[in-house]
């Protein structure tokens, strides 16, 4: 159905305004009186306290994004406030990878420590992208082996369609696994997936080559949110760029627009706003797919509910509804993008909404959505789970949001997001700010323990 929520129109700006952060407590005092209202009221519409607010206006303590998103809103802005403390933006541009030459090294402790480095071959070396070779080495005896491909070219030609499949379902089986474990146990066995599904490829038969390849461009592109799951920007969008080689290898073209769908998703999360929304423009215009085009929609109104835009931000909500609607995928396949999630697109409008300073209508999309996904979906569910509580914490439920919380922590342990536990920390801030609480302090040294295990950091 189409997204209709809400008040107001918001702005429409074609990038992003200057910083000018110390406008805002003057203009924050302006509006505030000009609307009738005292500091104790506009405390209660946005959930900070009035003391804050009172050192906001006078200029002791500087203004957050999200404060300036959400007293927009209260202050019917139009988007004027919010555009005055834009989000802090981290580069996400990277070059995009070339695959020419290349050797990878994939070194793995028993402890469980890992190590992946993709390196230009050097010249002389015997090692190269379509050797297969390997190399480890057990305690003490230095021992070293190798191995090449001899023999698979009969076996792959003669039960291409066997090896497809049974390609296809190691996929499923993979994703399936990293709703429940850890990025850091799951990164090895994807990028030798990857490695081995591409050599399977090279030595097939023309068809069950574009197959396989296509497979392990998917292959790469789990990959790479495994590693953004870890906190790894960079690392992701170094395997994105590695899915969309093998994709084009394979006469897939589409992976290409989905590749700017994933860098628009890490640049949101770095902060920069005006950068992911104009990728996912253009993976929206792109020649792909309507599912794809569809998520690039999505992407690109949570840019534009970063931004304050709230008329662009449900234009866009609108606009990957129709898309995500023309989808007609083969269901055989696995799907790209979410595949645990029921509606999308309602998911993506509870989240905007909390950005553009909405948090009970949020939590009403949210809860409705976590509740329809899957029992197996854990990571799924804690990602939704927590982004409800944190819009409970922000419309003043204190208390549900702690009950919402507290099955959930053992889960973040579990599944080590970065993503998820960037949510938990936004939560426990809006908790802090309740410190005499009953249930803030009972969940508090589960809460530090869950913030504490935070997820390891990879390497390319």
């Amino acid at each position: 159905m189409p997204v209709t929520e809400g008040r107001g129109s918001g702005k429409v700006t074609g990038g992003r305004m200057p910083e000018r952060t110390h406008e805002f407590g003057p203009e924050l005092r302006r509006r505030r009186l000009a609307a009738g209202l005292t500091l104790d009221r506009l405390a209660a519409l946005v959930h900070y306290s009035k003391s804050h607010l009172s050192k906001v206006e006078t200029g002791q303590k500087g203004p957050t994004p999200e404060l300036a998103r959400w007293c927009d809103t209260a202050l019917d802005a139009g988007g004027v406030l919010a555009a005055l403390v834009p989000e802090r933006a981290v580069s996400a541009r990277l070059p995009p990878a070339s695959s020419d030459g290349e050797v990878w090294s994939l070194r793995m402790h028993k402890a469980g420590a890992g190590r992946f480095e993709s390196a230009a071959r050097q010249p002389g070396s015997t090692v190269g992208r379509g050797a297969g070779a390997g190399a480890g080495a057990s305690r003490g005896s230095g021992a070293v082996f190798a191995f090449d491909l001899g023999g698979l070219r009969a076996a792959a030609d003669a039960a291409g369609t066997t090896l497809v499949e049974a390609s296809r379902a190691a996929f499923i089986q993979s994703r399936r696994l990293g709703q429940t474990a850890g990025p850091g146990l799951l990164l090895p066995s994807l990028i030798a997936q990857t490695h081995t599904t591409e050599q399977l490829a090279l030595h097939s038969g023309p068809r069950t080559r574009r197959d396989l390849l296509v497979l392990a461009a998917r292959f790469a592109e789990y990959t790479g949110w495994m590693a953004q799951e870890s906190g790894n920007d960079e690392a992701a969008l170094w395997w994105t760029d590695r899915a969309v080689e093998l994709a084009e290898a394979g006469d897939d073209r589409h992976l290409a627009a989905y590749g700017l769908v994933r860098r628009a998703l890490v640049s949101l999360l770095r902060g920069d706003v005006a950068l992911a929304i104009g990728l996912a423009a253009h993976a929206r215009d792109a020649d792909a797919p309507p599912r794809i085009r569809g998520l690039a929609a999505q992407h690109e109104a949570q840019g534009h509910a970063l931004d304050g835009n709230y008329s662009a931000c449900m234009h866009s909500l609108d606009r990957a509804r129709e898309l995500l609607a023309l989808d007609r995928s083969d269901f055989a396949e696995p799907v790209i993008g979410a595949s645990h999630v029921p509606d999308v697109v309602s998911l993506y409008t509870g989240w905007c909404l909390y950005h553009l300073g909405r948090p009970q209508r949020a939590a009403d999309y949210l809860a409705r959505e976590t509740e329809r996904m899957p029992s197996h979906a854990l990571r799924t569910r804690t990602r939704a789970g927590v982004r409800l509580a944190l819009a409970h914490a922000a419309s003043g439920q204190v208390e549900h949001a702690c009950d919402l919380l507290r099955p959930l922590l053992g889960h973040v342990g579990l599944v080590h997001s970065a993503t998820i536990l960037a949510d938990l920390r936004r939560t426990a801030r809006l908790l802090g700010r309740h410190p005499r609480n009953a249930a803030v302090r009972e969940l508090s040294p589960d809460l530090t323990a869950a913030l504490t295990a935070a997820p390891p950091r990879t390497t390319r």
